[in-house]
């Protein structure tokens, strides 16, 4: 019986071991410059470039979860409600239609810390 539950268990941490998620910057980065940039381009606020802020700025607003000074949150902007409401005329909304919420958070979240300001690769425009 002690083995079997042994090997259960080391069954059970390979297999949750394999579905751990990879963020995709590449990913991240469609989608921030076609979702985010298009409608921040649209704003007042204009385009924000992910390089003038520092990862540690990135990591803290991303933790904060709040957009547009607290009015609603950033993980609002990568659920699939939001990219249902915007898919028709945004392509990259289409694409990642089915891509779970929180995967499609840490594509954005490792695009926007490789990118910023002290990042691998600042990026020089959004």
């Amino acid at each position: 019986m002690k083995c079997r539950f042994v090997l259960l268990a080391g069954v059970t941490l390979a297999t949750s071991a394999a579905y751990a998620y990879d963020a995709d910057w590449k990913r991240g980065r469609v989608y921030y410059r076609s979702v985010c940039t298009d409608c921040h381009t649209k704003s007042p606020i204009g385009q924000i470039n992910p390089s003038k802020q520092t990862k540690a700025e990135w990591t803290a607003y991303l933790q904060a979860d709040k957009h547009a000074k607290g009015k609603d949150t950033v993980k609002q902007y990568v659920g699939k409600p939001y990219r249902a409401s915007i898919q028709a005329t945004n392509k990259a909304a289409a694409k990642f239609a089915d891509t779970p919420d929180q995967d499609l958070a840490e594509d954005v979240k490792l695009f926007l810390l490789r990118s910023a300001k002290d990042g691998e690769a600042p990026a020089s425009c959004s």
